[in-house]
């Protein structure tokens, strides 16, 4: 059943979703490359890689860290809604069509949390709260982050929101008829539920740092498994809320 899921997830427009997927990654690896190497890469004619890895807010303004904040949530939050994308497919029996307003619509609340999240960065960066590169410079601030997170992975809404995110057939039948945008802001919202307290947590780890974003990932999509994702999300509260009390004392 398992091989048969995945035959049927080779079609071109999901190779079109994966190479979407590969390449946000590929940006946001060359975001992350040390300012020597960018210069570097200009030797060899490629100019727009050291524009485009422009990542402080004081260089690259809103509209860049917006642009950053974009191919983070769609590098890390697409891998974990392809399951639900497949079941959506298997019921649709359509073609590209439709699969792509439904990935559209999904992507769009993560467009408007990656608004929301640059200002936020902006905004702790002009109060000395971030560095330039979008680490913690607040013990207190890092805490208390880690606390919510922590606290939110107990919280009522988590689960309801990961119950849907666990059963994509029984989501997806409730809603059918109002269409596949809708859909996929719908399915995007609820996502967003899941993940938005774990997302905030690249202010503690480092905006650009990609084994905080790799790791961010794959918990997610190990989350919302129905079978693994049960056991996950208690004890990895418990563990937030425990950095929380060390970072807290450690910084004081």
């Amino acid at each position: 059943m398992i091989a048969a899921r995945v035959r049927r997830m080779g079609g071109g427009h999901w190779l079109v979703l994966y190479g979407f997927i590969i390449g946000a990654w590929g940006l946001l690896y060359a975001m992350a490359l040390p300012a020597d190497l960018r210069v570097g890469a200009t030797i060899y004619g490629a100019d727009f890689l050291q524009s485009l890895c422009i990542v402080t807010p004081d260089a690259a303004g809103f509209g860049g860290i917006v642009a950053m904040w974009a191919l983070m949530a769609a590098a890390m939050m697409a891998p974990t809604a392809l399951p639900a994308f497949a079941t959506y497919e298997d019921l649709a029996h359509t073609g590209q069509t439709r699969f792509g307003v439904l990935v559209m619509g999904y992507l769009a609340v993560w467009l408007g949390f990656s608004v929301l999240a640059a200002a936020a960065q902006m905004a702790l960066f002009h109060g000395g709260l971030l560095s330039a590169f979008g680490d913690s410079r607040s013990g207190l601030m890092s805490a208390g982050l880690l606390a919510v997170a922590g606290a939110y992975q107990f919280s009522p809404v988590k689960e309801a929101c990961l119950s849907r995110c666990r059963r994509p057939l029984s989501f997806f039948m409730q809603y059918w008829d109002e269409g596949a945008l809708r859909n996929g802001v719908r399915l995007g919202l609820v996502c967003l539920g899941c993940c938005w307290a774990l997302m905030t947590l690249a202010f503690v780890g480092g905006v650009m740092n990609l084994a905080f974003m790799g790791l961010a990932t794959v918990i997610m999509v190990l989350e919302k498994l129905p079978d693994l994702g049960r056991y996950l999300t208690r004890p990895l509260g418990a563990g937030l809320l425990a950095a929380s009390v060390w970072v807290l004392f450690t910084s004081i």
